[in-house]
């Protein structure tokens, strides 16, 4: 449509935009200053997804939105809202579209400054607070301008890949709002200039290279851009490496693909032929010290092509207002010459695992996973461990790989499998989770079993913080040892395993995979000083720093 309805209230316009972007669920947890609204979204075409906590209503939408392309959480104000800073500062830093929508005080209501209840300070204090975690934020006060407002703030959260604000009034839900102009879709296109001259320089950089390599990154997920870079590498010949936040970014079949670079951290045969390359061609790359290994990468800005959403630079020259979009599609227009595909790293499929009696180590469970990964599954890492020692596992297809690999917040992937699965109910989660960060939201598989939902989650129990140990230990890392099998007994859903030996779990990751009807919880218990290599180089690096700062 080409103009709004001006008899549509602003509550239900904001629904049928969200509709109209592709979602289908909201997630949350009610309370007064929101439950008008809720009861919109009840009778709506939308389906609301009651979580056990704020957070992990943000930890779900957030995988929504990295799986579907718009994720939404509604909460109440400020001790709803506030409780939601952390999982929205993590969609900020590793650019994931959430729409923050947050119930308040009613306009009316507000007069002569009363003291409500949940209110912090000001009226406008947890706008303020939000503004610097988003691209953008509104309050919906304002009639004649709501609906303007509503377009302008989900442009953004699309335009950007990064989460945005929308403070609700309590009573301005069913208020009409006043028609404007929306065009459905607002394309802001690249400066023809710019983008030519940059295409061209690009071009001849490719061109004149000996050993190209594609490093493809989280961005390429955030775009929807994993089959031009796929149709790219088939054209030319260049192999793409990831990283860890961009893993998955394609299927790790493809004959072109070399693994995840992450500098001293990963494979040493992918480290080795990415930084001999005479031009890495980095798309929609983030140079974090997560993905740089602790920046042990040795990458040379000088024979590289850097493209993000934020930034195009060739070599030393660069390029302002070019649409990473537009430069990505411009590369498979380019005339680029084919070459021929050498001998290059592969990652290893994984091999037939031979379950023996002895005791499960941390290579042997991630061995054990590895073999259980098919092309229904999604892997879901949380920080720790779980991340790194996942980075070499065999990813089947795109977006299959779902980890805070920046951010790096302790206790995502749980929540997480709720929205992924919601996302595309064709994968099934497999979530990888330390048993530090399961009792911060691992509480959430109430919810997966409250509406339907099957994950297998994998709890590494190495009792405690065992990320931190080798860094500094103490008694700060220990943690109450919880049951983690026995789950299911309490919430009255699902099925427990515990694991110590590698036939127990050759046994549980079977009985859990057909078992579909709920939720699978598999405590693996572990040595607390045993750890992945990357995990062990990691924090050995780390430290370091640490001793170098205290010293």
């Amino acid at each position: 449509m080409n103009r709004t309805r001006s008899s549509i209230g602003i509550g239900h316009y904001l629904i049928e935009r969200l509709h109209h972007r592709g979602v289908r669920h909201v997630f949350g947890v009610p309370g007064d200053y929101v439950l008008g609204f809720y009861d919109m979204l009840q009778h709506s075409h939308l389906r609301l997804i009651n979580t056990c906590d704020e957070q992990g209503a943000g930890f779900a939408a957030d995988a929504y939105a990295r799986l579907k392309g718009l994720g939404v959480v509604c909460v109440t104000y400020c001790v709803g809202g506030l409780k939601v800073i952390n999982t929205t500062a993590e969609a900020f830093a590793e650019k994931s579209p959430v729409v923050v929508i947050s119930g308040a005080p009613g306009m009316k209501e507000r007069a002569k400054n009363p003291l409500l209840h949940h209110r912090v300070r000001e009226f406008d204090t947890q706008k303020k607070v939000f503004e610097q975690i988003t691209v953008a934020s509104t309050v919906l006060s304002d009639p004649q301008t709501a609906l303007q407002e509503i377009d302008r703030v989900l442009h953004a959260a699309e335009r950007y890949k990064r989460p945005v604000y929308i403070e609700l009034p309590r009573d301005m839900v069913s208020v009409p709002g006043i028609a404007h102009h929306a065009p459905l879709e607002l394309y802001e296109p690249s400066d023809v200039h710019s983008l030519k001259a940059a295409m061209e320089e690009a071009t001849a950089t490719i061109n004149a290279a000996k050993k190209p390599v594609i490093l493809a990154d989280v961005e390429v997920h955030r775009f929807g851009l994993q089959e031009e870079v796929v149709r790219l590498a088939r054209k030319t010949n260049i192999p793409v490496a990831a990283t860890i936040l961009g893993k998955s970014v394609i299927g790790e079949h493809h004959p072109f693909y070399l693994g995840v670079y992450e500098g001293a951290m990963g494979r040493d045969d992918v480290r080795s032929y990415v930084e001999s390359s005479d031009c890495v061609i980095m798309l929609g790359a983030f140079m974090t010290d997560v993905n740089l290994g602790i920046f042990t990468a040795r990458l040379d800005p000088g024979r590289s092509i850097y493209a993000t959403s934020e930034k195009l630079a060739v070599g030393y020259h660069g390029y302002e207002n070019v649409r990473f979009e537009d430069f990505v599609h411009g590369l498979l227009r380019a005339e680029l010459r084919p070459r021929t595909l050498g001998r290059i790293p592969r990652p290893q499929p994984p091999a037939t695992f031979v379950p023996t009696k002895g005791k499960l180590t941390v290579r042997r469970l991630f061995q054990r996973i590895n073999s259980h990964l098919d092309e229904n599954t999604v892997v879901i890492a949380d920080a720790g461990d779980a991340l790194f020692g996942a980075a070499d596992l065999y990813i089947h297809h795109s977006t299959e790989f779902l980890g805070s690999a920046y951010y790096t917040s302790l206790g995502f992937a749980v929540p997480a499998a709720i929205g992924a699965q919601l996302a595309n109910r064709k994968r099934r989660p497999l979530v990888l989770v330390g048993d530090g960060a399961f009792q911060m939201t691992g509480m959430e598989l109430a919810t997966a079993a409250r509406f339907g939902l099957n994950p297998i989650v994998v709890v590494l129990n190495n009792y405690g913080y065992g990320t931190e140990r080798p860094m500094q230990d103490g008694p700060f890392n220990d943690i109450l040892s919880w049951n983690y099998s026995r789950l299911p007994e309490f919430l009255g859903a699902g099925r427990g395993f515990l694991v110590e030996t590698e036939e127990e779990l050759d046994h549980a990751l079977t009985a859990a995979e057909q078992h579909e009807d709920s939720f699978s919880i598999i405590e693996v218990r572990l040595n607390p000083h045993d750890s992945s290599p990357a995990l062990q180089r990691l924090t050995q690096r780390m430290a370091k720093k640490i001793k170098g700062q205290t010293t």
